[in-house]
């Protein structure tokens, strides 16, 4: 696409994977990325076909049946006709329909999911507005906790090290890496495409020149996954393929190396750790009788004895970082893999050193490894929910199909509430969940489900009334992240879509109708509350000695340059320099190799110390492939799939599955081909590339194309788009974390020989 001939015509924006600048060009939107950016992300090439596509919804949408019936369960969602209604008679239907909630059921019947990325901007995002809106308007609703990317880690590592954000996000940073680290132990790798997003924006993209410029130090990157590509070519990384699933095994096997040989740092286990008799008991196999030792190690992961053992021997004395991305926890028992993680760093002495230890993440997401803002980032107020009751986020299907069933969660019996409306803004549920069919049957069981959307998702799709809102270039707005120094003036460059309108002006209608419109907008309109949010941020700058402009000028200039703290290592860094003025908040103040607290809960899925624990979900004679559901290249989760960095990255329409030569060939399916995957609880069909990138016995295709049934009044209807979430496993980690297993399962892979179904999940549905 040629650029404009004018920069100055571009107006400044952000999006999740990127800051940039856009414009319109003889009718063409044109997309530039911030000139600062050493790296730009190819998902900013979604937005010009994106913005104006067929798959984008013109106007409020009611279910017909949901119109002629009233509310009610219903298993005609997502096969209904939709009848297209004004935005008075969507409205005043809705505020009407939560006013029947609120007082025959209480608010513990609402459901505010808007689970997802949305607009980068600190004020347009629709997860915080429909949660401001809940709380200020209806006094709250029941919440889910966590998030589907680190739902396991989001409770282990508090147990383990102390919070989550400041021990995976403020530790360790990339400076770090290219000053001092000598060895990467990167479990699951730390794939480009995975850092390329960041909530809030993202200005510069140094993940690729950081690893290049630590290897050509002489850094050595070790990659223990299934998949070659899940580091940069820049890091020059040896390749261990291992069993998916494993990880937590072969780390057992280096840890026994280590003690057996003597390698391992027992002064720092034993001044800053608390636990490590009772692992090491289990580790030499006191306890159960086994050894986990390297031979035991290679029977579970597939990597050779000596490889394992001479990692280990190799990581004896250096500056060892072990790196952990999210995708090792994503699967059954994703605690274990997590705390060992940490066990192993620990034995090796290196946590809280620069550049060593143990890092969650670091590669996962752009804002991991990178020094926090050291001022005030404001945003949007959510007003006091009243409703303890919560969910974690992976368990939606299993609350809505048992209310009132018990379920364990961190040590507390709780219970799951009895929903009647599900309110979702800023997300997509089918991409999100595992186990589509599952989750289909689960929304039949609600009253009513309400959807602010873009476009027409399958979430969308399942609603009984649809609220059109605006795309982010649509709209005015301040993207801030609190680990990346700049902040932008987001100006629209486009008129809403059709009817389209922001989420905040929907809401604030809708308050108005229950007669909460002052507690909700506090009379300001989006303006007003932009130049609020950027207030807190000037006057924090200015407590800091770094001057900023007032609102106009800023909104002028499009940027605001924030100062960054000093890179110091955080929780972890403090703790190694003085583990007694400083200690870790843990129950001991110090790494819990083994945790009293966890060990008390009673948990056989996740016992007092990491462990390994044999997953349910294994190859076998009817499934026998590893599938690895991991995430995609082209586009932020199922973001603008319609877009032309993701459609063009499909083949014959379909998303693209990688696998084995040796694995296709045994199968005769060629490049190209179209297959079909299946298993007990779903199928799909999607398009082979073969590539020894891809380990024997693996396949991998990633989340996010669009789900698209063949037939969708069948129960199990083919996805015809390649949504691998029909067939991945609903079922939480274990009861300590109950987070998502969806990045791995099993399925059967055969070429498909009928006639190609339409692919028709980008065409409006029917009116």
């Amino acid at each position: 696409m040629n650029a404009p001939t004018d920069p100055k015509d571009l107006k400044p924006h952000a999006a999740h994977w990127g800051v940039f600048r856009a414009g319109w060009r003889d009718g063409t939107l044109v997309v530039e990325p911030h000139p600062g950016d050493p790296d730009p992300s190819p998902i900013l090439q979604n937005f010009p076909e994106a913005l104006r596509h067929r798959a984008r919804i013109a106007q409020p949408m009611v279910r017909r049946g949901w119109l002629e019936n009233g509310p009610g369960p219903s298993d005609r969602r997502g096969r209904d006709e939709l009848v297209p209604v004004s935005w008075d008679q969507a409205l005043d239907l809705l505020a009407g329909e939560l006013a029947r909630v609120r007082d025959q059921h209480g608010v513990r019947s609402i459901f505010g999911g808007s689970y997802g990325w949305s607009s980068a901007g600190r004020f347009h995002h629709a997860q915080s507005q429909v949660h401001r809106f809940l709380n200020t308007t209806l006094g709250g609703y029941v919440r889910s906790i966590n998030s589907y990317s680190a739902g396991a880690s989001n409770v282990i590592i508090p147990h383990v090290l102390g919070p989550f954000e400041p021990v995976t996000r403020h530790s360790v940073t990339w400076d770090q890496v290219v000053e001092h680290t000598e060895l990467v132990l990167a479990f699951g790798g730390m794939a480009v495409k995975n850092s390329a997003v960041g909530g809030g924006g993202v200005s510069k993209h140094i993940e690729r020149g950081a690893m290049g410029a630590a290897h050509a130090r002489g850094c050595r990157f070790v990659l223990i996954a299934p998949l070659r590509d899940d580091l940069p070519e820049e890091a020059g990384a040896e390749w261990l393929p291992l069993t998916p699933g494993t990880d937590t095994a072969l780390m057992l096997g280096m840890a026994h190396t280590l003690a057996t040989e003597n390698l391992h740092d027992r002064d720092f286990l034993d001044r800053f750790c608390v636990g490590w008799p009772e692992f090491e008991a289990y580790l030499l196999g006191h306890k159960d009788g086994t050894p986990k030792d390297a031979a035991w190690a290679a029977a579970i992961s597939g990597v050779k004895a000596e490889s394992i053992a001479q990692l280990a021997r190799d990581a004896a004395g250096k500056r060892v970082l072990v790196t952990m991305a999210h995708s090792l926890q994503r699967a059954e028992h994703g605690e274990q893999p997590v705390w060992m993680g940490a066990v192993l760093a620990a034995m090796l002495g290196q946590i809280g050193l620069p550049g060593g230890g143990f890092n969650y993440a670091l590669g996962s997401i752009a804002h991991y490894g990178k020094r926090k803002v050291a001022v005030a980032v404001a945003g949007l107020p959510q007003g006091r929910n009243t409703v303890r009751d919560f969910i974690p986020v992976a368990r939606i299907s299993d609350m809505l199909l048992n209310p009132g069933a018990p379920f364990d969660y961190d040590g507390q019996k709780l219970t799951y509430p009895d929903i009647k409306l599900v309110y979702w803004a800023g997300g997509n549920p089918f991409h999100h969940h595992q186990d589509i069919n599952r989750l289909r049957e689960a929304f039949y069981r609600v009253d009513t489900l309400v959807v602010h959307e873009t476009a027409w998702t399958a979430t969308a799709r399942h609603a009984d009334i649809i609220l059109p809102c605006t795309m982010t270039l649509e709209r005015e707005d301040i993207a801030a992240a609190t680990t990346d120094p700049l902040m932008v003036a987001m100006h629209p460059v486009s008129a809403p879509y059709g009817e389209a309108r922001d989420d905040y002006s929907i809401f604030a209608a809708l308050a108005a109708r229950l007669g909460k419109e002052d507690a909700f907008t506090e009379g300001r309109d989006a303006r007003g509350w932009l130049r609020h949010l950027y207030e807190i941020t000037r006057v924090s700058m200015a407590e800091h000695g770094a001057p900023a402009p007032d609102f106009d000028t800023f909104w002028a200039a499009g940027e605001l340059e924030m100062p960054l703290e000093q890179d110091t290592g955080g929780i972890l860094g403090a703790f190694r320099r003085d583990p007694d003025a400083h200690p870790l908040p843990t129950p001991s103040g110090k790494v819990e190799i083994f945790s009293a607290t966890i060990d008390a809960f009673g948990y056989d899925d996740c016992p007092g110390h990491p462990t390994w624990l044999e997953p349910v979900d294994v190859p076998n004679d009817a499934a026998p492939l590893w599938i690895v559901a991991n995430q995609p290249a082209t586009r932020l989760h199922s973001q603008l799939d319609f877009g032309g960095t993701s459609a063009n990255s499909k083949r014959r329409g379909r998303e693209v599955m990688r696998m084995h030569p040796a694995d296709a060939a045994a199968r005769g399916i060629a490049e190209g081909d179209v297959v079909r995957l299946f298993n007990g609880r779903g199928a799909c069909l999607a398009a082979a590339a073969l590539s020894d990138a891809v380990a024997p016995g693996v396949v991998q295709l990633a989340t996010g194309a669009w789900y698209d049934p063949a037939d969708p009044e069948e129960d199990k209807p083919l996805c015809v788009h390649g949504n691998p979430n029909v067939l991945t496993r609903d079922a939480g980690t274990s009861r300590l974390a109950q987070g998502c297993t969806g990045q791995l399962t099993t399925v059967q892979v055969e070429l498909f020989t009928g006639n190609l179904p339409p692919i028709r999940a980008w065409d409006p549905p029917a009116v």
